[in-house]
C-alpha cells in the first residue's frame, strides 16, 4: 500500500512561453498526457497567460483523485464567434473563432471534453456548436454565462436532455452536462469545481448516459 504524499505534475504548456514570467501556455498549444482521457479546451489567452479557470479545472481534477489523464488545449483562434454564426448586433471585433485540423485530431483522441468559453451567452453556444460540429466527443460545457440544454438544441447541438429536430442537427458530438457560473479570470468556487469533477467522473464511467 502506498504511503505518504503523492506527487503530480501539471504541465500547462507545450513549449517555452515568451516574455516575463517564464512561460504559461501560448495560444495554439496543448499539454499532452500519456493516456488521452479528458481534454480541457480553453479560449485563446492574452499574449502570455492561460486564462483562468482552465488550469484550475485541470489541477482540481487531479487533486480530487480523478484517476484519468488530463490534457489542456489552448485554441489558436479561440476568441470571437465562428464565421458561420448568426449575425450579432454590433458585429464582431478581431479574429473569428475557429479550429485547425490538428486541434480537431487532438480533441477527438480523448474520451471526454471540457469546453470553457467565457461569459457571452451567444458566443458560448456558437463556440460549443462549432467544436462539436467537427469533433465527435461527449462534452461538459463550463461557462460564466447561464445557458441550458434548450439554448444549445436551438442551434442544432445534440444534448443529453434536449435534441434538435432530426433535420436540424448540426453536431457530431453531444453536450452531456453544463456547469454555469464559473467566472472567467477567477478561481472557481469549491462547489463549482465539485460539479465539474462529478460530471467528468460520471461520463468517464459511462460516456453515453445522461444519468
Amino acid at each position: 500500500m502506498p504511503m505518504g504524499r503523492v506527487t503530480q505534475v501539471v504541465d500547462c504548456r507545450e513549449a517555452m512561453g515568451m516574455g516575463k514570467g517564464g512561460g504559461m501556455a501560448q495560444r495554439g498549444t496543448i499539454s499532452e498526457c500519456r493516456f488521452p482521457d479528458v481534454i480541457v479546451v480553453g479560449m485563446s489567452p492574452g499574449r502570455r497567460h492561460v486564462t483562468k479557470p482552465v488550469c484550475d479545472i485541470t489541477s482540481a481534477l487531479r487533486q480530487q483523485g480523478v484517476e484519468y489523464s488530463i490534457s489542456t488545449l489552448i485554441l489558436n483562434a479561440g476568441s470571437g464567434v465562428p464565421p458561420d454564426a448568426p449575425s450579432i448586433a454590433g458585429g464582431v471585433l478581431g479574429a473569428y473563432f475557429g479550429l485547425t485540423e490538428k486541434e480537431i485530431r487532438q480533441i477527438e483522441r480523448h474520451k471526454v471534453a471540457i469546453l470553457h468559453h467565457g461569459n457571452v451567452r451567444s458566443h458560448v453556444v456558437q463556440k460549443v456548436r462549432y467544436i462539436l460540429q467537427y469533433c465527435n466527443i461527449p462534452a461538459v460545457v463550463v461557462s460564466q454565462a447561464p445557458i441550458d440544454f434548450e439554448d444549445l438544441a436551438k442551434e442544432g447541438v445534440k444534448t443529453a436532455l434536449v435534441m434538435p429536430p432530426p433535420d436540424k442537427i448540426r453536431t457530431q458530438g453531444t453536450v452531456m452536462a453544463i456547469v454555469s457560473g464559473v467566472t472567467r479570470g477567477q478561481t472557481p468556487t469549491r462547489e463549482k469545481m465539485a460539479d465539474v469533477v462529478r460530471e467528468v467522473m460520471r461520463l468517464m464511467k459511462n460516456p453515453n448516459k445522461s444519468e
